[in-house]
């Protein structure tokens, strides 16, 4: 949601492309996956409607909720565009606004709350228990798709024109959920606890936008892979805590959708994709694990073999460990025998790994090397069928 650049190639020039392809080989039919947040930039929304209009550009508060509204206004102009490879004939378009998507290969939603739950940094839901937004499960999305597509169809005999043509159409399970409450089976069924400490919009608003700044200095690097997701920005603050919600009843009528999977059964089926995916993978220990664990040996290392001068202002590191154990000698001895030890942990987490999880062995290993036994740990958690 950083990236503005990339988000105006995709979904403006993208959109555009798509657009001009379709005129020119002679596509007859286009449905414009949308979003809530054409309508939707922080303002509370109970039951909304198709008619609302869309949320001023100048104010949305990332450039993914801009771009989306202006693309969706192009395609939805874009329908009755007459096609060059066809006499006559004309593009017809729709625009489907899903609620936030979950189930098996979504790649966002789930993941970012299961993200922030393994690294041990999913300390507080946003906001009140009566906030209510709307979710939908990734069948229920394709239903609508294919109803839409079916929608902008103008030849079927006794019907006299396609509903779907220009419109557009909110979707999503119909009944309105506190996203942490809606998430609560899937993070306890992973072994993940959800917060029970309450943050405000407002300081959560805060921290948002510190991370928003500081990422903003990283933009070069936004996409490399060492570089993790920001906790939180200033957009995903109002997507959970501030409540709005959307009526599908256009989308049943002129449409026919009725959702096909409730969300009881989406969440079940949600948690075995990702049990299953969760033992495929290799499991990692919470954030502070690692910063605690590799800060602390490398800090071990500076007090046992940097000479006094280059400790800065660690120095007073240096004089505790002396004072614990009375001689940098045995200070070094410490250091030596830790790395012994993450190395034969390392060594038997390996051959555990060949076992247990075989495509992941070097991983546990190298993990272990540098973890010890709170990597350890789960491995033989795992081989004991615990996940």
């Amino acid at each position: 949601m950083l990236q503005a650049r990339r988000i105006d190639e995709v979904n403006l020039i993208g959109t555009c492309n798509v657009l001009d392809s379709c005129v020119k080989c002679g596509v007859k039919r286009l449905v414009f996956t949308s979003s809530y947040n054409v309508v939707f930039g922080g303002q509370q929304i109970v039951n909304g409607d198709e008619n609302m209009g869309y949320f001023p550009a100048e104010t949305h508060l990332d450039s993914y909720g801009r771009c989306k509204a202006l693309a969706e206004q192009l395609v939805l102009k874009s329908n009755g565009r007459l096609l060059k490879s066809k006499d006559g004939y004309k593009l017809h378009t729709c625009a489907i606004r899903p609620a936030a998507v979950y189930g098996p290969h979504e790649e966002y939603h789930v993941p970012r709350f299961l993200n922030l739950a393994q690294k041990g940094i999913f300390m507080y839901y946003i906001g009140g228990a009566e906030v209510k937004t709307d979710w939908l499960y990734v069948d229920n999305l394709v239903q609508a798709l294919l109803l839409a597509s079916m929608g902008l169809i103008d030849d079927i005999p006794g019907r006299q024109r396609a509903p779907a043509c220009g419109q557009a159409y909110f979707i999503s399970d119909g009944a309105a959920v506190n996203s942490f409450k809606f998430m609560q089976p899937l993070m306890e069924g992973l072994g993940y606890q959800l917060p029970c400490r309450q943050l405000s919009v407002k300081s959560a608003m805060m921290f948002a936008w510190i991370f928003w700044g500081l990422y903003g200095l990283m933009y070069p690097w936004l996409d490399k892979a060492w570089l993790p997701q920001p906790p939180i920005l200033p957009a995903e603050v109002h997507k959970v805590g501030i409540t709005h919600n959307f009526s599908i009843l256009k989308a049943r009528q002129q449409l026919g959708y009725v959702p096909y999977v409730g969300p009881k059964e989406g969440l079940q089926r949600t948690l075995e994709f990702w049990r299953m995916k969760q033992i495929k993978e290799l499991r990692s220990p919470e954030l502070f694990i690692w910063i605690a664990i590799i800060g602390g040996m490398i800090l071990t290392f500076c007090c046992a073999f940097l000479p006094p001068p280059y400790m800065g202002i660690f120095e007073w590191i240096r004089r505790v460990a002396l004072f614990i154990f009375r001689s940098q000698k045995v200070v070094q001895a410490v250091f030596v025998l830790a790395c012994i030890a993450h190395l034969g942990e390392g060594l038997y987490a390996w051959l555990l790994a060949r076992k247990v999880d075989p495509a992941n062995s070097k991983g546990w290993f190298w993990q272990t090397v540098a973890l010890g036994f709170p990597s350890l740990r789960l491995l033989i958690r795992r081989s004991q069928g615990g996940g």
